[in-house]
């Protein structure tokens, strides 16, 4: 016998027909014949019946774990490949000795942390088409269907799951992103004005700060190794700084509470160059100056809508506002609408295909992508007005949905409150009387 973490759905569901309470469930032996075999004269999710209930945990629990585990892999793998692919970017910036290693780490995880919107529910989406494949392909379903388990019941199911997946991709949209946006925001204007001048190379121009400072070493050779023939310009609002050194060395500043880097410069020429007319151009020999990198005043963060607060855009008429919170309420939504449509997609034939339409399912959901970041982007820029704004790509999806999924969607009679329920099946009979 399997072990009790192996046993597949109809397993579980056998032994809960053998279990001696079935007898009191509704078996029943056919009339007429001696020794007949019992056979079951409930349905498997009758929730009248005393296993009714245990048979419906059943079948949610092991739905739920057979999408939750690839579900689990896959986002794994994407959350790997969106890291180093953001980590990428950062790489020439870290060679080059303009961002530190724990920058880079921070500036990655924030990055992470602002895909996970999309990442967690496309996840979902392919795992649902990929795990309900597999169930297709053992003949699990087949089973079920025997058992009485409609398309509808499992529709119920994967919505109670896309619902709380939704519930956590609207959080992601409206509280964590905009402030890892904010976070992002800071950390790229703290990384612009700081250097890591101990791992600066020769033969590199260094430009940072937009064009503000630009650094250039002749030769060097390797870290905590002075510079020899280093120029540097500096941008200020009246004139322009360059210094021409013979000999540059970092030096650490061990005070408490700072662990910059400076710049001890030897044998230096200063060039100040006035910028505006009637400026006044000086010449300094030096023989010794320091310069800090990172000493320039900083300016505020300019505003941004991704990084603005949900409660502050949500009160705008700006079209980038409009397009960021028509993009934060509608992530969820789409969640739940692509977990609502793999299930169809899923569907297969008993031994012949184990992963469902899985291309068809990529496919919808790159071109609905495109269409989606197509509308926030027509919004931002004025082409399309608040309405519809961005809603005719999650109604376009939902239209879809509702096509081809229109054999598992639940009859609204079956989830309605159970007092709305009593109210419309007495008016039933009422209405028939009438006519």
């Amino acid at each position: 016998m399997p072990a009790a973490g192996r046993l597949t759905l109809v397993e579980r569901l056998n032994i809960l027909r053998t279990h001696p309470e079935w007898a009191d469930a509704g078996m029943s032996a056919t009339p007429g014949r001696t020794g007949a075999r019992p056979r079951p004269a409930c349905r498997a999710w009758d929730r009248t019946s005393k296993n009714g209930p245990y048979a419906a945990l059943i079948i949610r629990d092991y739905l739920f774990r057979e999408i939750g585990k690839p579900m689990a892999a896959m986002l794994a793998i994407c959350v790997a490949l969106f890291a180093g692919y953001s980590a990428a970017d950062f790489l020439s910036d870290a060679v080059n000795g303009l961002l530190s290693t724990n920058t880079i780490l921070e500036l990655v995880a924030l990055k992470v942390l602002i895909g996970l919107e999309v990442l967690v529910p496309v996840s979902l989406y392919l795992s649902i088409v990929m795990a309900f494949g597999t169930l297709y392909g053992n003949s699990e379903f087949t089973a079920l269907h025997a058992l009485r388990v409609t398309p509808p019941m499992i529709m119920r199911t994967v919505l109670t799951l896309g619902a709380c997946v939704a519930v956590g991709v609207a959080v992601l949209s409206l509280v964590v992103r905009p402030w890892a946006y904010h976070r992002l925001h800071e950390l790229s204007k703290e990384a612009e004005l700081s250097l890591d001048v101990d791992a600066m190379q020769a033969g590199t121009f260094y430009i940072v700060q937009h064009g503000a400072r630009v650094i250039y070493l002749a030769e060097r050779r390797g870290p905590g190794s002075p510079a020899r023939d280093v120029f540097v310009q500096v941008r200020h609002a009246d004139y322009t700084q360059i210094i021409h050194a013979q000999l540059a060395y970092p030096l650490m500043d061990e005070g408490p509470g700072r662990h910059d880097v400076d710049v001890r410069l030897k044998n230096a020429h200063v060039y100040d160059l006035a910028r505006k007319p009637g400026g006044h151009d000086q010449v300094l020999n030096v023989r010794e100056v320091t310069e800090d990198p990172s000493s320039r005043d900083t300016e505020p963060l300019g505003y941004s809508s991704v990084a603005a607060g949900t409660l502050r855009i949500a009160r705008s008429a700006a079209p980038a506002d409009v397009a960021e919170i028509q993009w934060r309420l509608s992530t969820g939504i789409t969640a739940l609408l692509l977990a609502m449509l793999a299930v169809p997609l899923g569907r297969g034939k008993p031994r012949q295909n184990r992963h469902g339409k899985l291309g068809t399912a990529i496919l919808i959901f790159f071109v609905y992508y495109l269409l989606y970041t197509s509308a926030r982007t027509w919004v931002q820029h004025g082409m399309v007005g608040t309405v519809p704004g961005i809603w005719w790509a999650p109604a376009m999806l939902a239209v879809v949905t509702l096509v081809v999924a229109r054999d598992f969607i639940p009859d609204p009679r079956t989830w309605l409150p159970a007092r709305l329920r009593a109210i419309l099946g007495a008016r039933a009979p009422a209405t028939g009387a009438q006519r």
